[in-house]
């Protein structure tokens, strides 16, 4: 086998094969010359020489048998390129050769090689037509025209060797047809498989980036709010100032936390130890509201789930929607704002709603951002839905049901 035209290293046999496959003209060169030594040797044996055999010497070719037969070998030096017009030309220079000679020389073995070449190149319907033809004309003119009697075993002779090339010719043609159908599969099945890793990859990225997203989106954003408190406050109540600056910096630390458990998921195997799995989920939900309600969000929660445990990806999912919906609220609601977070399990699915009277803007993210978004595309991947909307006489509702699998049913 060759690659990009460059013999692969190998057995001698491979070797010489690729160099063979890689010149074809000098290949059809030399198997010329081979079939015109094995026609000129042919053309000096008289098989009815003797009653004990064959016998060589006894006769020799004429002057034209000797010219048929090198224009034979000649015309197979082209016979790749042209396959149908060699056959034409070799079977051509055959039928001269029986009908206009008393000492026919073996011209047909050029014909019965041409037939090979057009039957291993063509399809099956061409071998079959130009086969029967060349074998029906070469055998009625050697029945008829060659100097031995019409059931002569010369004659029978030409029709099985055509007819052998043909069929040889046309297996040739079917196991190039496998291989190359087996290589075109395996091919199409590595490009398949680095399809699929690079998808893999990219939402692999893309659920880091999400989880990045709302754990900075919502330390952040708290940060942010306790700051504001903390600067408000400073010169005329000092120690709710430092209570507020006790939350900025429990909100920076969990925001560390949390990024260090993430990014551990970028980790090899040889690296430090680290996190393997982010660790939010529902079990830690009431610390998350804690957050929330020091950063002045009254938030009610309503759970009957009664603390079944979930697949980790669902888990997470559920956190991280109760996580992003409350920081939404927390960003866009307006002043006097309240959330009412509920979680309830119901046969295979558990539902996570987030609702608030706030009065603002019914779009929570106005700026374009990704918070709905991320929480619309991990419910997807997880084949569940997610409704956002308005809800009627003001403020939001995010709605998220997440399919549970069936082992876990039991635990509800």
């Amino acid at each position: 086998m060759t690659t990009h035209g460059t013999p692969t290293h190998g057995t001698p046999l491979a070797r010489t094969r690729d160099r063979l496959r890689a010149h074809p003209l000098a290949f059809d060169a030399g198997l010329a010359l081979a079939v015109l030594a094995a026609m000129v040797l042919g053309s000096f044996t008289d098989p009815h020489g003797s009653p004990d055999g064959p016998t060589f010497g006894d006769r020799a070719p004429s002057a034209t048998g000797v010219l048929l037969m090198l224009l034979g070998a000649a015309a197979l030096v082209f016979r790749r390129r042209r396959p149908i017009p060699v056959l034409a030309v070799t079977t051509a220079f055959a039928l001269v050769e029986l009908v206009g000679d008393t000492r026919p020389a073996p011209v047909t073995m050029s014909a019965v090689i041409a037939l090979f070449t057009v039957a291993a190149r063509t399809d099956r319907p061409t071998t079959w037509r130009l086969g029967l033809a060349t074998m029906g004309v070469l055998t009625f003119a050697a029945m008829v025209f060659g100097p031995t009697p019409w059931y002569a075993q010369e004659n029978l002779g030409v029709f099985a060797w055509t007819g052998m090339a043909a069929a040889a010719g046309d297996a040739v043609r079917s196991r190039r047809a496998f291989v190359d159908a087996i290589r075109e599969r395996a091919e199409r099945a590595e490009r398949s498989r680095e399809e699929e890793a690079r998808r893999r990859v990219a939402e692999e990225r893309l659920r880091i980036a999400r989880d990045l997203h709302d754990v900075v989106a919502h330390h952040i954003a708290l940060v942010n709010v306790q700051a504001g408190v903390a600067a408000h406050v400073m010169d005329r109540r000092p120690d709710q100032a430092k209570e507020a600056l006790a939350h900025v910096r429990a909100a920076s630390r969990s925001a560390l936390d949390e990024l260090r458990a993430t990014v551990g998921l970028l980790r090899q195997s040889g690296d430090p130890e680290a996190p393997t799995e982010p660790v939010s989920g529902l079990a830690v939900l009431d610390d998350l509201l804690a957050t929330f309600r020091n950063a002045g969000l009254p938030v009610e929660l309503a759970r009957t789930d009664r603390g079944a445990p979930l697949p980790a990806a669902v888990d997470l999912a559920a956190y991280r929607i109760i996580q992003e919906a409350l920081t939404n609220v927390r960003k866009h609601a307006g002043a006097g704002a309240r959330a009412e977070v509920s979680v309830v399990r119901v046969g295979r699915t558990v539902e996570i709603t987030v609702l608030d009277d706030g009065t603002a803007a019914a779009d929570p993210e106005p700026g374009g951002g990704h918070g709905l978004v991320g929480m619309r595309e991990r419910v997807t991947a997880l084949g569940g839905t997610l409704t956002a909307a308005p809800r009627y006489g003001g403020g939001f509702r995010v709605q998220a049901i997440l399919p549970v699998p069936a082992d876990c049913e039991g635990d509800a």
